[in-house]
């Protein structure tokens, strides 16, 4: 039962960005911006485990992750305001992504980071 409640939350968030973004592009990238999916996975697995050290971990590795997917949020725009199609602007957007997930990881290695 706790399984279809979080599966039903998530999916009215998700939901609820997406028709928000519809009236109000900026309202919507704010909502979405907000870290909710990331607030309530914490609260789920502390209502589950209540294990902080795990609480902790996923705090850091979502810090270190979210700085590579912002070029994402940069480079999309940029392309559909050039002109190039949604679906090649956000494969080239996710490209880069990847990439910067790759150099982020090899980065934290280097100095000693593990995730």
């Amino acid at each position: 039962m706790l399984y279809v409640i979080k599966l039903l939350i998530s999916a009215a968030i998700i939901v609820a960005i997406t028709e928000v973004a519809k009236v109000n592009a900026t309202l919507g990238g704010l909502i979405k911006a907000l870290p909710l999916v990331s607030l309530i996975t914490l609260i789920w697995i502390y209502a589950e485990t209540r294990d902080t050290q795990t609480i902790a971990q996923l705090s850091t590795s979502t810090f270190w992750f979210v700085l590579p997917t912002l070029p994402m949020f940069l480079i999309l725009p940029a392309l559909l305001n050039r002109g190039y199609s949604f679906w090649l602007s956000l494969l080239v957007a996710l490209i880069v992504m990847m990439l910067c997930y790759g150099l982020t990881i090899s980065l934290l290695r280097r100095y000693g980071v593990t995730l």
